[in-house]
């Protein structure tokens, strides 16, 4: 072996990385190395025309687009150049000479010349063409169906193509012979496209490429799905699915979730899974899910201009608010000038530092409560302007005469709770909470209504409702009207309270999780799938960054169990950096991931003042440290997140500083997570791998339901509750007191409280 041939791999793998990634992408320079790598391997020429590369033909075999390698050729052609020197001064390695024809000798005659070369021997003068031909070169191998193996498997490869390089030599089979005897009339699959598995160039990608795995399988007799198992990207979902009638966006959705055999069944079959996928996986089949979708197509709320920039399109979907409504993701209406400057003033009086001169409050609100509440308002006056004839069925009033002025008045209140229960069918938590605000509002001294008189002056009357003689009372005596308002209100608290019912039950979507005896260690299958799926770093590093960042979301949300603003705000430092100053973190209400010296492992240390109820007791004031356990390889997950696949889905957009970002495209340069975004992320992980597909086999967890990052808090409290009985106990997993834990996370029945103490009594009689 030469000297040139021993290092010129090492060369091509330099020029890629160095010279050509100057001109194309990342996944384009591995395409192009592995490409040059397989003609050095089967010591092939490149394509050439007219003695120069042949850019076309390149461009098809690593499927790389023709205008980029034709504007980066001058880079490129070098590498070329350097591989076709290579195999021109090694004739024997890369020219392999074409066979000569046998056929009759020529006669020699002697002259005085010397001998001359005539006719062939018995040559008759019948023209060649008419001369019947022998057949030339080797005989085609006759096609064996079931090849004998020739010998036995001691250690199986793991890559894909070493695999099926592996069973070819094994069963005596080249790539060609492969394609004859597996291939049937009407496939479109190429012979070179076994070729390119072989080599590692290409995988399997499409139905159809599936469907010659499984054959070649059953030509060698090897277990159903041996080759699909070891696939570089088992997280992608297969192309060429037919769904006729389908937007070609729900088929990106759906692709994953159905089997791989689904177009060859029955159109019964197909329409129930389709059926099964969008109910379950996609929506989440339960009745609140299905109100919803109902609520969301009829749009009405108002949109305040300026005020909501931080409020979440999905809130309906969102956990971590206690009673919400589909209802808040229609803002397609904006408000008029008059009522925003209103909710402007009333948003400044709940959020300022300090109160303005003359003014008295009670209670401050944060952004997440600020941005709640005018939606809620928001809702309010979007249905007393709805048209009364529309599908939303209104009161009518026209937008420019809604004010705030009109919330002292009881007639509006009852006309608007009882519009809601008729449009949803009975009384929720969401009406208490509605008139708890009004009430609070229109309350002696720190109530902003009863400190803003001067709203009653642009009240005008509403038929049927409100009339001008009621208008002109409040106008005489303010403070009695704001009084009358505030005792109708805590009156119908009560009344709606006694009649109202749950609609959105926070456990249903995980309900098989908190049945179970050990409900972390179930919703602990999710983490364990991810990693079973878990692509080829090297040849899908982004989408193994996705994967990572799937394992760790998880991970890291179960071991601390806090709210999902937390969670998505969580700044990072490297080993080895210094950690930011507490009062750093104080100022921005943020935690941080950190690697601590004395501790030697990764801490995570958020501050109270980040948290929704700072205030709790579980705080008096402090800070949460928590140093996360190295079990199941987590340390060796974070530090490769952290060098390879954060700045991998970052690729050039701005850092953020957050732990976690958000998969940099082309349609999105933000790398920040949001409220919505990171909900819509974790249902994602969910959808893909907590779901228990049976028409797949894929998901971890029968009877799972799509949810976001707020129920994990609900899967600690109820664990700990199941294990020691204690809410006390349960409240120190989510940061919270054991009343929060009764009232709204712990799911701890008759039964599972029986089971505890029958432990310890049973103990009585195994000992007698």
């Amino acid at each position: 072996m030469t000297k040139s041939t021993m290092h010129l791999p090492r060369m091509l793998t330099d020029f890629c990385r160095k010279r050509a990634a100057t001109v194309l992408a990342p996944r384009e320079v591995e395409r192009l190395e592995s490409y040059l790598h397989s003609l050095l391997k089967e010591r092939e020429m490149p394509p050439m025309t007219g003695g120069y590369v042949n850019w076309r033909l390149i461009s098809i075999s690593c499927d790389i687009e023709y205008a980029r390698l034709r504007a980066g050729r001058n880079a490129l052609r070098p590498g070329f150049d350097a591989l076709v020197r290579h195999l021109s001064q090694n004739p024997r390695a890369a020219l392999r000479p074409a066979p000569r024809k046998r056929g009759a000798p020529r006669a020699v005659v002697e002259t005085a010349r010397g001998p001359v070369c005539t006719a062939k021997t018995g040559d008759t003068g019948k023209s060649e063409s008419a001369m019947p031909k022998r057949p030339t070169g080797v005989p085609a191998k006759k096609v064996v169906e079931f090849p004998a193996a020739l010998w036995d498997v001691t250690v199986d490869p793991v890559e894909f193509h070493d695999a099926l390089d592996l069973q070819m030599r094994r069963h005596d089979d080249s790539w060609g012979h492969l394609h004859r005897a597996i291939v049937r009339p009407g496939d479109r699959i190429n012979a070179k496209t076994l070729y390119s598995w072989k080599t590692g160039f290409r995988v399997p990608r499409t139905l159809d490429s599936l469907d010659i795995l499984k054959r070649i399988e059953c030509r060698y007799r090897l277990p159903a799905g041996y080759f699909q198992s070891k696939l570089p990207n088992r997280d992608r979902a297969p192309a060429g699915h037919q769904l006729p009638g389908v937007a070609p966006s729900e088929q990106r959705r759906l692709a994953w979730h159905l089997p791989d055999d689904f177009d060859s069944r029955s159109a019964a079959e197909r329409e129930e899974i389709l059926t099964w996928v969008r109910d379950v996986i996609i929506s989440g089949s339960t009745d609140y899910r299905r109100f919803q979708a109902a609520a969301m197509k009829t749009r009405y709320a108002l949109r305040f201009k300026g005020l909501q920039g931080k409020s979440r399109a999905h809130r309906a979907a969102v956990h971590q608010d206690a009673h919400v409504d589909p209802d808040l993701v229609g803002r397609s209406r904006v408000a008029p000038a008059r009522l925003q400057q209103e909710m402007a003033d009333l948003v400044r009086f709940k959020t300022s530092t300090l109160t303005a001169v003359g003014f008295q409050r009670s209670g401050v609100w944060g952004d997440e409560t600020a941005s709640q509440k005018i939606e809620h308002l928001a809702l309010l006056f979007g249905a007393l302007a709805a048209d009364p004839e529309g599908p939303v069925k209104g009161l009518g009033i026209p937008a420019k005469a809604l004010s705030f002025g009109m919330l002292v008045f009881p007639s509006i209140w009852d006309w608007y709770i009882q519009w809601r229960e008729q449009r949803r069918g009975f009384y929720t938590a969401w009406e208490v909470d509605m008139l708890r605000l009004a009430s609070a509002m229109t309350r002696q001294e720190t109530g902003w209504l009863r400190q803003n008189a001067s709203l009653i002056d642009r009240v005008e009357p509403v038929d049927g409702l409100l009339s001008v003689h009621d208008i002109q009372v409040a106008k005489n005596d303010w403070p009695s009207a704001c009084d009358t308002f505030c005792r109708y209100a805590l009156s119908r608290v009560k009344e709606v309270e006694r009649v109202a019912r749950v609609h959105r039950d926070p456990f249903e979507p995980i309900l098989p999780i908190l049945e179970a005896d050990n409900p972390v260690g179930e919703y602990r299958k999710i983490t364990e799938e991810i990693l079973k799926l878990m692509p080829n770093q090297r040849r899908y590093p982004r989408a193994a960054a996705e994967s990572v960042r799937a394992f760790l979301m998880m991970r890291i949300g179960l071991h601390l169990g806090v709210r999902q603003k937390n969670l998505r705000q969580l700044l990072y430092r490297r080993r080895g950096e210094s950690p930011t100053s507490e009062r750093r973190l104080i100022e921005a209400k943020r935690g941080e991931l950190r690697w601590s010296d004395r501790e030697a492992g990764w801490e995570i240390l958020i501050p109270a003042e980040a948290f929704k109820n700072a205030t709790s007791s579980f705080f008096s004031g402090r800070p949460l440290r928590l140093v996360l356990p190295d079990l199941g390889n987590l340390y060796q997950f974070i530090d490769a997140y952290i060098e390879t696949h954060r700045p991998a889905l970052l690729r050039e957009a701005e850092d953020p500083g957050t732990f976690f970002v958000k998969t940099v495209k082309m349609s999105s340069t933000d790398a920040a997570y949001g409220s919505e975004a990171f909900y819509d992320a974790w249902r994602l992980i969910v959808q893909r791998y907590g779901i228990y597909n049976p028409y797949t086999g894929r998901g971890a967890i029968k009877g799972l339901l799509p949810h976001g990052p707020h129920n994990v808090r609900d899967v600690l409290a109820t664990h700990i509750l199941k294990q020691t009985g204690s809410y006390e106990q349960a409240s120190y997993a989510i940061q919270d007191t054991p009343d929060t834990v009764a009232k709204h996370y712990g799911r701890f029945l008759p039964q599972d409280k029986a089971a505890l103490a029958a432990e310890i009594l049973n103990k009585v009689w195994q000992t007698a």
